[in-house]
């Protein structure tokens, strides 16, 4: 299984050799993320702009207007918190045309603690008018998202952890920007998860199986615009909604779905998530238990909504 900061560069790299306006940004993570042979494969579309986010953002939205395709690289908490307002100015106020990655979001920062875990960036960038974001965690996701994300215009904000390599989907999956997938079918209950708890989502679902509980998991990679339809198809469906992510419950996958149900059709609903609370240094299993994103709370939840329903 192939490392997902592999997968990112060898796609970058298909992309940058195939299309000279596809550009790279990096806030001096080449070595971390695993971009450096981008820099020495392509001189002149390949740029490390230092420990200055902010500026690459600036940088990439007028590389943009002269029909440039950045793609901008810092550690999520970087990528979002910092870049915030030029991402909102430059970037979405401007209609500009740039891709911004944040990797290790959340607990799968690890070792980097507190200062570099972000809990926050998908609740910042939703927020932002017109802007897509995006949470994956899988190697044939995120080739397609990338290849996707380069041919459609837009404000774009991905997320993924680099060190992740979990396959759950073909080379031959089908994706689209906008609509989230299927990825396990089932009738008492749906987890609609994103990124990293996918995978969590699927283990849980295989050992409540084991307890007559049928689930449905629904990868909900696009968080923002939502796949609306498909929430309301699951609820109308299933009866019951549970969703899981790696991020602070404020703002983020739980909140976009809980939105939608609210206005529509509010069956039994419960969040999995990070409480409001900062990060802190651990590995990822150590800290999914301890902020409650772990495969056994959301068993726990599952099992809340159906005594719910």
């Amino acid at each position: 299984m192939t490392e997902l900061r592999k997968v990112f560069s060898e796609t970058l790299a298909e992309l940058m050799e195939s299309n000279r306006d596809v550009v790279y940004l990096e806030a001096d993570l080449a070595g971390a993320l695993g971009t450096t042979s981008l820099f020495t494969d392509f001189p002149e579309q390949a740029f490390d702009v230092g420990i200055m986010e902010a500026n690459m953002v600036g940088v990439g939205a007028g590389m943009s207007v002269k029909g440039k395709i950045p793609f901008m690289h810092s550690f999520g908490t970087f990528a979002s918190r910092r870049c915030a307002d030029q991402t909102f100015l430059s970037g979405c106020y401007n209609h500009a045309n740039i891709k911004i990655i944040g990797s290790d979001p959340g607990v799968s920062a690890e070792a980097n603690g507190g200062t570099h875990m972000p809990f926050e960036d998908m609740g910042i960038y939703r927020s932002f008018p017109k802007m897509t974001v995006l949470d994956v965690a899988e190697p044939h996701l995120l080739k397609a998202v990338l290849r996707s994300m380069a041919s459609q215009y837009g404000v774009m904000y991905l997320r993924f952890p680099r060190k992740g390599k979990t396959e759950y989907y073909k080379e031959t999956q089908e994706i689209t920007i906008g609509k989230g997938i299927t990825v396990k079918n089932g009738t008492d209950v749906t987890i609609i998860a994103s990124g990293i708890e996918v995978e969590e989502a699927l283990a849980a679902a295989e050992e409540l199986k084991e307890q007559g509980i049928s689930v449905r998991v629904v990868d909900m990679f696009t968080v923002k615009p939502l796949d609306e339809e498909l929430v309301l198809a699951c609820a109308n469906e299933t009866g019951a909604i549970v969703t899981a992510e790696n991020h602070n419950k404020i703002g983020g996958l739980g909140s976009a779905v809980a939105e939608v149900l609210a206005e529509n059709v509010p069956v039994p609903f419960k969040r999995v998530g990070v409480p409001d609370c900062f990060g802190e240094v651990g590995d990822k299993q150590f800290l999914s238990n301890k902020f409650g994103i772990s495969k056994e709370h959301i068993k726990d939840a599952v099992k809340d909504v159906l005594k719910r329903k």
